[in-house]
């Protein structure tokens, strides 16, 4: 009897070959023969999941995203009593990856936003990535009814998160400068809110 494959397991196992590789070497240092050897799967099997390599780079930025918002999702689930505010600070927290456990994502994150300015395929995923990112934010602070306009707010917020990620990863700013500087954003968005 054939043996069964689990193509999502696959399909994830590869995504994850593709984040090692582009951490270590830059997207451009991703080749098919690397990722199959990486992954533990022959060429053919990384090219049953994925017809083109760009197919296969759009599923691993997808796969990060998806990391970074589940991280997210659990720390704000993981603490149901906190208020909105501190929610808020936590998934930005998540969302701009300040920690020293989450540099290698962030180095690949910002190589597929780098690849996205010449990949519309990289840039369409990439931007439903950020509208999900988005939403969460505009929830949270329309919930927290401080913000004059949660959508500006959010995108405003989200900008901070990946400017804070560049400049810790390229030593500009410390993680503690860089969290110091998303509290104050956020401490001086509440005190200039109506009743702040």
């Amino acid at each position: 009897m054939p043996r069964q494959v689990d193509h999502e397991l696959r399909r994830s196992r590869i995504a994850d070959a593709v984040c090692l590789l582009a951490d270590e070497n830059g997207l451009e240092g991703v080749t098919l023969r690397d990722v199959a050897a990486r992954a533990g799967v022959s060429m053919g099997a990384v090219q049953r999941c994925f017809a083109t390599k760009e197919q296969m780079l759009v599923f691993a930025v997808r796969h990060v995203g998806a990391r970074v918002r589940s991280r997210s999702d659990a720390r704000l689930a993981s603490s149901p009593a906190q208020s909105v505010r501190s929610a808020l600070g936590h998934a930005l927290s998540e969302m701009s990856l300040l920690r020293e456990e989450n540099r290698g994502e962030a180095r690949v994150w910002l190589a597929f936003v780098a690849k996205a300015a010449v990949s519309p395929p990289l840039a369409a995923e990439l931007r439903s990535g950020y509208a999900q990112f988005h939403d969460t934010v505009a929830a949270l602070l329309r919930e927290a009814a401080g913000a004059a306009d949660p959508h500006v707010q959010a995108r405003t917020l989200l900008a901070l998160a990946d400017g804070l990620t560049t400049h810790v990863l390229v030593g500009h700013l410390s993680e503690e400068a860089a969290r110091e500087a998303l509290d104050a954003h956020l401490r001086s968005l509440w005190n200039d809110a109506p009743g702040g």
